[in-house]
């Protein structure tokens, strides 16, 4: 018994010099690494809030149709979202942030998967200059989504599932990601001196054409006007179109890009609770998009 005491107060004096010279050791992150985790955590974060936007589009839309779509309006905003991260994934990414790998230059990305770090960074060696792949991915995606939901709005009641969704994916998988590389992956526009502030011509104006292009060849909703009359066909429900303004005004407010890292505050929804400031890095090429 006591040798195994000496052997205890031995190892004992061996390693507690050691434990106290450990938490002497600076621990403190470098300031790369710093940068790396807080513009990975505000994409994060960010795109969180935008997801809270589609809802806001979902409630939108289903409280503008009349009683008896309601249920297909829903269905449509949920299937797109699950398409859209599908397609962006497999085509969609690499095809508007091509890095040097351009099928044409400047002008057609790659065509390969997504490629995403693995957790914590094992064994790989990460541009800790901007953030992770998988965060801007999901960043990324928000947007990617939210043009496929300005189509949805624009032709509610006026297409049937399955042709709706197959356009989704061209959209999410093709249309939507050429034209951004041509500006955000640094494409021939970026090169011209294209300016788009926060995705107005990127996200929204693409959503837009594509929308108004699915009316013009759809046409008015059946039965909305007949013998030269308006037939109004008021929506299900008003209280749904309420609590969407308010998703969109705050969570849409929540995007709001810092141009060359300052600080700009956001324009709110006249009806949001409050206002505030969100801080986001400037991609390398392009703006971000809100």
């Amino acid at each position: 018994m006591q040798n195994f005491g000496k052997i205890g107060l031995a190892a004992a004096i061996i390693v507690l010099p050691q434990m106290g010279a450990a938490q002497d050791t600076d621990t403190t992150p470098l300031n790369a690494d710093i940068g790396f985790i807080f513009t990975t955590f505000m994409f994060l974060v960010s795109g969180f809030l935008v997801f809270f936007m589609a809802a806001g589009f979902a409630m939108l839309e289903a409280g503008l149709v009349r009683g008896k779509n309601v249920a297909m309006q829903l269905t449509k905003n949920v299937a797109l979202f699950s398409l859209a991260s599908l397609f962006y994934y497999i085509l969609g990414y690499n095809l508007m942030y091509p890095g040097d790998a351009w099928t044409i230059s400047s002008i057609l990305g790659a065509f390969s998967i997504t490629g995403l770090e693995p957790v914590g960074l094992e064994g790989t060696e990460a541009d800790l200059t901007y953030a992770s792949v998988g965060s801007d991915f999901f960043f990324q995606l928000m947007f990617c989504a939210a043009t496929a939901s300005i189509v949805s709005g624009a032709l509610a009641e006026r297409i049937k599932l399955w042709p709706f969704l197959a356009f989704v994916v061209l959209l999410t998988a093709v249309i939507y990601p050429i034209q951004a590389s041509w500006k955000w992956g640094g494409g021939f526009l970026d090169a011209m001196g294209f300016q788009d502030f926060a995705g107005s011509t990127v996200v929204h104006s693409v959503g837009g054409w594509a929308a108004l292009t699915g009316a013009i060849i759809l046409g008015p909703r059946l039965g909305k006007y007949k013998n030269g009359k308006v037939n109004p066909f008021p929506g299900s429900n008003l209280d749904w179109q309420r609590w969407a303004r308010s998703f969109c005004g705050w969570a849409g407010s929540a995007s709001t890009v810092v141009h060359n890292c300052t600080w700009i505050p956001p324009v709110m929804s006249p009806i949001s609770a409050a206002s505030f400031r969100t801080p986001i890095p400037q991609r390398r090429l392009g703006h971000l998009p809100c």
